[in-house]
């Protein structure tokens, strides 16, 4: 049996100045036939605060994140935006709340400008009788919102199949900025990324938070990565939130050796 090894770090989430959270989710459940893959997960997300999730393969983060991000409903609990209780009923609806997701595919069209990328699916028109694209003004405010979130490039006309894996990474994270979110859902950011690029979407990450107004959820397979960037971390385990603590207040070993004892549990209950 899995032991409940919560804290009061979800209650200290909640900021001092009264401001409500960003969001927050009680006993979330989501099942698919016989198969329950979010079984009563609760959590917090502070205005401007990193929430790193941590957990393996089936663990429930995706599930979580498709959630969040409107493209699943839950099959039982209640989720809250900005302090009002709310379903999701489509990715267009989370994305009006300024819910925004990247995910590791980051859907990003390679042939095209990083300005063209930045504006994907929500491109400007010059007023007129035929609607042409205003490709002067997407250029210039591509290149603000790069500036203003320290994200360098040569030039925005640049391909994105001519840019790093990092650089592809904020080019991604910049566009959801750019439309405005108020939350920002991370999936997986520096996988298959080594310690440089890595190190490019960390600065990024944390100049987001410094620069205030955007609460980040980073779904994350690192423990020493999330302890770094995160200002909290919550581990999840066969669909259920088997931990939660301020990263300061935890460590790599510790988190390990929850991992390790959930597992020896596994084996001797016979279950895989």
């Amino acid at each position: 049996m899995m032991a409940e090894l919560r804290t009061d770090a979800t209650a200290s989430a909640s900021a001092d100045s009264g401001a409500p959270l960003a969001m927050r989710g009680e006993q979330l459940v989501k099942r698919f036939g016989a198969v329950t893959a979010l079984d009563g997960v609760s959590f917090t997300l502070g205005p401007g605060e990193i929430l790193g999730i941590l957990g393996d393969n089936g663990a429930g983060k995706s599930t979580l994140v498709k959630i969040l991000t409107g493209f699943h409903q839950q099959t039982a609990g209640t989720l809250y935006v900005n302090g009002q209780e709310m379903l999701l009923r489509s990715v267009d609806h989370a994305r009006s709340l300024g819910i925004e997701c990247v995910y590791q595919d980051l859907a990003l069209a390679n042939s095209l400008s990083i300005y063209h990328n930045m504006f994907l699916n929500r491109e400007i028109v010059r007023r007129g009788p035929f609607r042409l694209l205003d490709h002067g003004k997407m250029r210039e405010r591509a290149a603000q919102c790069l500036d203003d979130i320290g994200v360098h490039v040569p030039s925005v006309d640049l391909p994105v199949e001519r840019l790093s894996g990092g650089q592809r990474q904020a080019i991604a994270v910049a566009r959801a900025v750019n439309s405005d979110a108020r939350i920002l859902l991370l999936d997986e950011p520096l996988a298959a990324m080594g310690a440089r690029e890595a190190a490019l979407i960390i600065d990024l990450v944390l100049r987001l938070k410094e620069k205030g107004g955007l609460s980040i959820i980073m779904i994350m397979h690192n423990y020493a990565q999330t302890l770094d960037i995160a200002d909290r971390i919550m581990l999840m385990q066969r669909g259920r939130v088997t931990f939660e603590q301020h990263s300061a207040q935890t460590s790599v070993p510790e988190l390990m050796d929850i991992v390790r004892r959930e597992y020896r549990a596994m084996r001797a209950n016979g279950t895989n």
